[in-house]
């Protein structure tokens, strides 16, 4: 499943839902569950809809701690997917790399960073709430003048 099918999904379901979306209409969205034994590099790239070059550099960068199989190869479970998942979510709504770095280290300290997670959650959630009021005003401007050039306000 490519990360457009996953934001596909995930549109459609915000479609069916009032309000926010719970914790179990997330993770159905991630399907991550339904993976049967470990991925390797090219399918976890592929189910993501990133490349393979994307999952070792995060990886490298040490946003996800990826196993090896018996021949040095990386496999991917359920539990790095979901992980990789929020990554990708985090990047295309804007979150810069040392904020996920920042907050990857955060979760690997444990439950004594809730609160500090939860503000730089906070704070990433402002900034797409800024980002979609201003893509609804691009969005107006641009329908105007798509009314405009569809000749409405020529005589």
């Amino acid at each position: 499943m490519s990360t457009d099918h996953l934001m596909n999904k995930a549109l459609a379901a915000l479609g069916e839902h009032d309000g926010p979306l719970s914790v179990e209409v997330i993770h159905q969205l991630v399907e991550a569950d339904e993976i049967d034994g470990v991925l390797t590099i090219a399918e976890a790239a592929d189910l993501l809809g990133v490349s393979a070059h994307t999952l070792r550099y995060y990886e490298r960068i040490g946003l996800v701690d990826v196993p090896r199989d018996s021949a040095g190869n990386r496999t991917y479970d359920a539990a790095a997917v979901r992980r990789l998942v929020f990554l990708t979510r985090m990047r295309l709504s804007g979150m810069a790399i040392r904020d996920l770095q920042h907050y990857v280290e955060l979760v690997d300290r444990g439950d004594e960073t809730v609160d500090e997670r939860l503000e730089m959650l906070l704070e990433h959630r402002d900034t797409v709430r800024r980002q979609i009021a201003e893509l609804t005003l691009s969005l107006a401007a641009t329908e105007y003048k798509i009314a405009t050039y569809g000749g409405r306000t020529q005589p």
